[in-house]
């Protein structure tokens, strides 16, 4: 799978086939389809990285990070801190 960039129409938020999201620049593993719900923001929503060091982010402002591909940098969009599913998890 490809974590893809919204243009119009994004075809893996309503994907819920067990996979793993890559960078779609670098192949670099990202996001487990099980860290994966459902939102209502037009993009894919996960909860956790696959790896610690699958992404790097800095803050763009309070309780918002911009989130890029931890090897090669391509943007893949935010982190919302406690907009995830649950109380404390965070939604990317």
């Amino acid at each position: 799978m490809s974590f893809c960039s919204f243009s119009g129409g994004e075809v893996f938020k309503d994907n819920f086939k067990p996979g793993i999201y890559v960078c779609s620049k670098c192949d670099h593993q990202l996001f487990s389809s099980r860290s994966k719900f459902e939102h209502s923001s037009p993009w894919p929503a996960f909860t956790e990285t696959v790896q610690e060091d699958s992404v790097s982010k800095y803050a763009e402002r309070p309780g918002a990070f911009k989130v890029l591909c931890g090897k090669c940098g391509n943007g893949l969009g935010h982190e919302f801190v406690n907009d995830g599913p649950s109380k404390g998890k965070s939604r990317f």
